[in-house]
């Protein structure tokens, strides 16, 4: 009931404020239209004017809520009536398919099975599905190249190459873009009886096939759709391919083709080999699967413990989940991407559905009501932290709980679907669930469409597939009851050792280097380990190709020519270890920037549920060391600029006053407002219609003077931001916010005050956990990256030249276009390097430093290894070109 209830909260807030707009932006409880919004660059590219969260779920409603088929029939006429598919705009293939043609598709198959039953959509002659065709028809022009791959976008109405459809010049697009078009499409030509559709995707799906590494079976997050060569050569189970490796396995279960499971099965084997070191997934390059691409991960390959349930790979699925599980329980959500010792990385969190996927999966499988916990504290997460009375509001920061103004449509198809049929019994459902797949948009596909209009003949080549030992791919469904065992504590022993993996534990996976030295050799030196006045080190450095030099300016710069290595082990180990510096080097300049802070407004009718992220100053009280953080009325200020004397100081008193940038000093304005009797100041941004979510990340400085006069905190807001304060000042005039280093939860917020009963409900159950969660979690600025922070890691050189050199820069001027370096600013050379490059001490320490002193018959023993195994010098260089692209193109890459 509280699934459906919030459900309602979305849902109806959608069609009072938003619909027929693609989505609803809650804060500001408006449609976001494209074009009349900031763009936001790619992210627009899943809007068209297609009413994209309507044609979603307006169209999947009977499933999600039980007994509202008057409901669904109700949506399905407005989509007919409103959806216009002739849009003059350029749109996303991969997200107009996985959204809108697979919700037309979705509710095409759920209209027509409501109408055999006989009682609604007796009207109903495939209306929904003939609108289906006719945006497969507007997609196809994208697949107008010589590869068989579609072009990124396409122009509703003009297509691809036509003068006025402004797109068709791109050249590359990532794998999952390319691969997740099967299923719709194939349901499309199987509904219709058209073959076309499934025969382009098909193609595309054969193309990528070809193009795999063949010596590790994986593929790279984006190849060009012309030429077939790999432009991203990084491969993992999130963002860029994920959906591909998706697709492959449910192609299988919906058309029954053996070549998809095939192709899975070769995939999956590359995945446990390379890419799973448990229970993290991460990155590696497709030419060199033992050498790691980085040191993070993102958060949508959250989906991947589901497809291992639905392969039958139970293990492995129980570890990830539960490594996920206990970072959401850190920080309430699952940040877009952290580190593998659990850090932020990118703070964001747009409400995605993926991890509530995998949770339903397992619970499936399993039937352990663990899994059930687990939903609910999705769930009451939901309530406590995103709800805001417009609907479900993004997370912009999960350290701080400020907002973002989204709500995506990906979150009312999905994440409410995957809670609801968490928690339903089948007795609760309509229909046998069984008798459907889901697509990546989880929407409906019946599975007797394996049988008709069968237009392509399936054909079994396994020849063309390696010989994998796995016992695990048998040409059967999984069949829990035999790779599960019947034993309630299974999954528990599996989880149990994992359950502190985030607060009390900092695993290193052991490093491919490591793995085929065994026993011999010592581990590789770690940059954060690294000493400069250590003899010992430098000889390492020198045997991994890495150079050091004094600069005149007391720095320490490095530099890896590859060939010069000992060996190609050595040659990787100095690669990775100039990457970690670099790393380290970009982490001294975060490390210079405050972390945001949050200005929460608690008074009705808001009650803390909206947050909005603030930029720090440099000067007053620090929120950080004051939990309580400062809480009052808000009050604007005269003269609003408040360079000068306040002038309504009893406005102003015991009040948190508001005024706007400009015209003198950020301390200036402090003071006046202090010596007005001001608890703390918001300085609104003059800058008409900046915002956070376009802006990085705003400080205040002082004025060159001693600020320690100044006791009140201080924020500032971007001009999105502060009008949203300005406009509820002039709709309910008595406004209290707070301003802390991050949001509070709200029953801490209201304590001993009333407030309504849904407030506290939400809250009750979640106190406990609250309270038991030490305050030193909140936010470490030494250890966390600020979302919004510019991340230049120094300057990076793109050119390389001779033989395969690399190096990493701390230096804005590198020092030749072949070379780059790590310089640590102002080192003496018997210092810690990484210390001096502004390294954060690890996480844990015990069992997880490097040793001091260095075996002098490593390096013989390495010597003669490389003796044994001499390759033609034009194929080193060549192999470590292309390692060094890899690293280069890590830094520039993208979520």
């Amino acid at each position: 009931n509280q699934v459906l209830e919030m459900f309602d909260h979305a849902y109806s807030n959608y069609m009072e404020h938003a619909y027929p707009a693609d989505e609803l932006m809650p804060l500001t409880c408006r449609g976001r239209v494209r074009g009349q919004e900031p763009s936001r660059g790619d992210v627009d590219d899943a809007l068209g004017k297609l009413v994209y969260t309507g044609t979603e779920h307006l169209l999947t409603v009977v499933f999600q809520v039980l007994n509202k088929t008057k409901e669904f029939e109700e949506a399905v006429k407005k989509v007919i009536k409103d959806v216009n598919l002739d849009n003059d705009i350029v749109v996303s293939v991969f997200e107009t398919n996985i959204r809108v043609l697979g919700g037309l598709l979705g509710g095409h198959s759920v209209a027509i099975m409501l109408k055999e039953k006989g009682e609604y959509m007796q009207w109903y002659n495939g209306e929904l599905l003939h609108m289906a065709k006719e945006l497969g028809y507007k997609l196809l022009p994208a697949f107008n190249t010589t590869s068989g791959l579609p072009y990124p976008r396409v122009n509703l109405k003009f297509g691809v190459r036509h003068p006025e459809a402004r797109t068709g010049t791109e050249t590359d697009t990532c794998t999952a873009c390319a691969g997740t078009l099967i299923l719709e499409f194939a349901a499309l030509s199987r509904f219709t009886g058209t073959s076309i559709f499934e025969e382009y995707a098909r193609k595309a799906l054969d193309f990528i096939w070809e193009k795999r590494q063949r010596s590790s079976n994986l593929v790279g997050v984006t190849i060009n759709i012309h030429t077939g060569d790999w432009v991203r050569k990084d491969s993992g189970v999130g963002a860029g391919i994920d959906s591909y490796y998706e697709y492959l396995l449910k192609a299988y279960v919906l058309l029954g083709d053996d070549s998809f499971l095939e192709r899975f099965n070769t995939h999956y084997d590359a995945i446990m080999r390379y890419i799973s070191q448990p229970p993290l997934l991460l990155d590696v390059h497709i030419h060199k699967p033992m050498l790691n691409a980085r040191t993070w991960m993102d958060s949508l390959l959250a989906f991947f413990p589901g497809l291992q349930v639905l392969k039958g790979d139970i293990r492995p699925a129980i570890e990830t989940h539960e490594m996920l599980y206990q970072v959401i329980k850190k920080h309430n959500f699952l940040p877009e991407a952290f580190t593998t010792d659990f850090r932020v990385h990118w703070a964001q969190h747009p409400l995605r559905p993926e991890f509530a996927e995998s949770t339903y999966f397992l619970y499936k499988a399993t039937g352990d009501p663990y899994y059930l916990e687990v939903g609910k504290t999705l769930i009451e997460n939901l309530n406590k932290y995103a709800r805001v009375p417009c609907g479900f509001a993004a997370m912009k920061d999960v350290r701080t709980g400020s907002h973002e103004d989204r709500m995506d449509s990906f979150f009312l198809a999905e994440m409410f679907k995957y809670l609801y049929l968490l928690f339903a019994d089948k007795e609760d459902m309509i229909f046998d669930i069984e008798d459907y797949i889901f697509t990546t948009e989880a929407h409906l596909l019946p599975l007797w469409l394996s049988t008709t209009n069968q237009t392509i003949s399936k054909k079994n080549t396994s020849t063309e597939y390696t010989e994998l030992d796995d016992s695990n791919f048998d040409w059967t469904c999984p069949n829990t009851q035999i790779l599960f065992p019947n034993d309630p504590m299974f999954a528990q022993s599996i989880r149990e050792p994992l359950k502190n993996v985030v607060d009390k534990s900092c695993p290193r996976g052991i490093s491919r280097a490591e793995e085929s030295l065994g026993s011999g050799p010592k581990p590789p030196l770690r940059a954060r380990d690294f000493m400069a006045s250590n003899p010992e080190h430098l000889e390492i450095l020198k045997k991994m190709g890495v150079s050091l030099i004094h600069l005149k300016d007391g720095r320490v710069q490095l530099v890896q020519h590859a060939v010069q290595a000992a060996s190609s082990l050595d040659a990787e180990d100095g690669l990775r270890f100039m990457q970690e510096m670099i790393e380290l080097s970009s982490q001294q300049q975060k490390e210079q920037q405050l972390p945001p802070r949050a200005v929460q407004i608690v008074s009705h009718p808001f009650f803390g549920r909206v947050v909005l992220t603030a930029g720090p100053a440099q000067f007053g009280m620090d929120l950080s060391k004051h939990k309580a953080g400062t809480r009052g009325f808000v009050a604007t200020i005269k003269p609003y600029n408040g360079c000068s004397e306040i002038t309504n100081p009893e406005a102003v008193k015991e009040k948190i006053a508001l005024m706007q940038r400009g015209q003198c000093m950020f301390a200036e304005k402090a003071r006046n407002i202090q010596k007005a009797g001001a608890i703390g100041g918001i300085v609104i941004d003059d800058n008409e219609g900046s915002s956070s979510d376009t802006a990085p990340l705003f400080q205040m400085a002082g004025d060159g003077k001693n600020t320690d006069d100044i006791t009140i905190p201080m924020l500032f807001l971007f001009n999105k931001e502060g009008n949203i304060i300005l406009d509820a000042i002039r709709e309910y005039e008595a406004v209290e916010v707070l301003l802390s280093d991050k949001a509070k939860d709200r029953a801490t917020i209201f304590k001993g005050k009333m407030i309504p009963n849904y407030i506290i409900d939400s809250n009750l159950e979640m106190e406990n956990m609250d309270q038991k969660s030490p305050e030193s979690d909140s936010h470490k600025p030494n250890s966390e990256e600020a979302p919004s922070e510019s991340q230049d890691a120094g300057a990076v050189s793109g050119e390389r030249e001779g033989g395969g050199e690399s190096s990493a820069v701390g230096d804005p001027d590198p020092l030749s276009p072949a070379s780059a370096s790590v310089s640590m600013a102002d080192q003496d050379p018997h210092t810690s390097g990484a210390a001096e490059a502004g390294a954060p001490e690890p996480a844990c320490t015990p069992g997880d430093s490097q040793p001091q002193e260095q075996n002098t018959q490593a390096e013989a023993s390495s010597k003669a290894h490389w003796d044994s195994k001499v390759q033609p010098m034009e194929s080193i260089l060549a192999d470590w070109n292309e390692d060094i692209e890899a690293f280069e193109m890590m830094e520039k890459d993208e979520l």
